[in-house]
This record gives structure tokens, sequence and C-alpha cells, in this order.
């Protein structure tokens, strides 16, 4: 299993490092494309009371897929007017609704509700995905946010099993602790301290920010997990050998792109 974790994990690395770095602008807005069509392929049966399924829910995932390389074709005041819309969006939803939601534990088994939850989840994050590599310097601000959760799981997942004793969400996820928040909080704090000696967007990602980052990077890890744990799974596919679906790599990325994005073009409006 290692093995296979490893491998995945190294051709994912080159595949985004290919289109981050070497292929033209158009291949990495179309990759988000796909990432957001299959994210939303799994979401679909991501429920305990499934209601597309087969070559339907592959079907529904496909149009979504290339309605947002539509989108993508379209004129740009009409993205920007629907990128400010959908971060909105999402900040409401991960901001408010979700804290709710993970304290009351919330069922999703409504066809229609499941369905616009989906987009909430996907649409906001495949538009910060796009829009933050546009960022400079090119992609290096896009990576600095993406970081974040990728630091906070190591530091949560080194301080939770040397220190980890409570429990942050037993009922959620038996294995997350509040020793584990507090060595991913550390983590962050670092982190921030060396993106405030670069300058440019990247003083933008204040220790407010960060911290707030992470919180949202915690919400989002447990909000996939209630879903997969009310659905009665372990991962939300098979897609990525050893890792699982794409949905469990980007869990918290769902939450904490658009977030990001929303604050820093609140910051930069000033």
């Amino acid at each position: 299993m290692l093995a296979t974790r490893i491998k995945t994990a190294v051709a994912l690395f080159i595949l985004v490092a290919l289109m981050l770095f070497v292929l033209p602008d158009p291949s990495w807005a179309i990759f988000c494309c796909v990432i957001a069509a299959l994210g939303f392929w799994e979401w679909l049966a991501l429920t305990a009371a499934p209601y597309v399924t087969g070559m339907v829910r592959v079907l529904v995932a496909a149009v979504v897929g290339i309605a947002l390389v539509a989108l993508l074709l379209g004129p740009m005041a009409w993205l920007g007017l629907l990128t400010g819309l959908l971060l909105l969006v999402a900040g409401v939803f991960w901001l408010l609704v979700v804290p709710f939601w993970l304290v009351r534990q919330w069922r999703l088994t409504n066809p229609v509700l499941h369905f616009f939850v989906g987009l909430v989840l996907v649409l906001p994050a495949w538009s910060a995905l796009v829009s933050l590599k546009s960022l400079p310097p090119q992609p290096w601000f896009l990576l600095a946010v993406m970081a974040v959760p990728w630091i906070a799981d190591i530091g949560a997942y080194f301080s939770g099993r040397h220190f980890g004793r409570r429990k942050l969400a037993p009922s959620i996820s038996p294995g997350k602790t509040w020793e584990g928040v507090a060595g991913a909080a550390v983590c962050i704090l670092v982190y921030g301290i060396g993106l405030t000696q670069l300058g440019g967007f990247f003083a933008l990602l204040t220790m407010p920010v960060l911290l707030l980052l992470l919180a949202l990077s915690i919400t989002g890890d447990l909000f996939e997990s209630l879903m997969k744990r009310q659905a009665g799974i372990k991962d939300s596919s098979s897609l990525l050998p050893g890792h699982g679906g794409v949905l469990d790599r980007i869990d918290s990325q769902l939450s904490v792109l658009p977030v990001a994005l929303l604050l820093i073009i609140i910051a930069t409006a000033r």
C-alpha cells in the first residue's frame, strides 16, 4: 500500500508540475475543469441516499465539466461576475453554514439539495484554482495558498501521533485531536513568518488570515469525513490508488481556496 501511495503521489506531482510550469496556461484551466468534474462525480454518490448512479452519474458530471470549459471560453466580464458570486456563496457556506452543520451532523438526503450543495463545494474551488494562478508571481502564490492544508496536515499528523489525547470530533473523525490542531497551528505560524519576508501578494497572507485558513482546512476535512461516514464509505472513490478519490485529496482545498481568494479580493479592493 505504501509503495502504491508513493507512486500515485509522484505521478500527481509530475502532472501538476507540468500543468503549472511547462504547458501553456489554458492547460491548467482545463485541468481544473477535469478535477471539478471528477470531484462532482464522486459527490453524486457521497450520500446516504444515492439518487444518481451508473452512466447517468457520469453524464451529469461530464455536463458540469463541459459547462465549466464553456464558461472559460465566454466573456471575461461574465466570468469575473460569476467568480465573485461563487466566492460570496462559498464564504457564507464555509464560515457560517458548515460549522453548524458539523455540530448538528445534519444528514443530506434531499436529492435536489444534495445536488446544489455539491455545486457549492466544487464550483467556487474551481474558480479559485483558475483565478489564483493568475496572481503574481505565477504560479507560486497559488501554491502558497494550497500549501496551508498540506503544512497543517503534516503538523497535525506528527503532533497528534506523539501527543494526541483529546479528540477533536470523535463522532466524525476519531483520529483527529486537539493536540494535532495545536501542532498544525505552530507549523502554520512558522510558515507565516517565512511568507512575511517575501512581500507582494504573499504579504496578504497575514497571521490572522493563515489561522482562519487553517480553521477552514480542518472544517473542510471534517465535512467530507462526515459525508463519508453518513454514506457508509471509507473513500470518495478509488480513482487515485492508495489515496482514495479526488475529494479525499482536495477536501481541505475546497474550503481554503475560495475563502482565501475572497479575502484577497477584499484586501486589494481597499
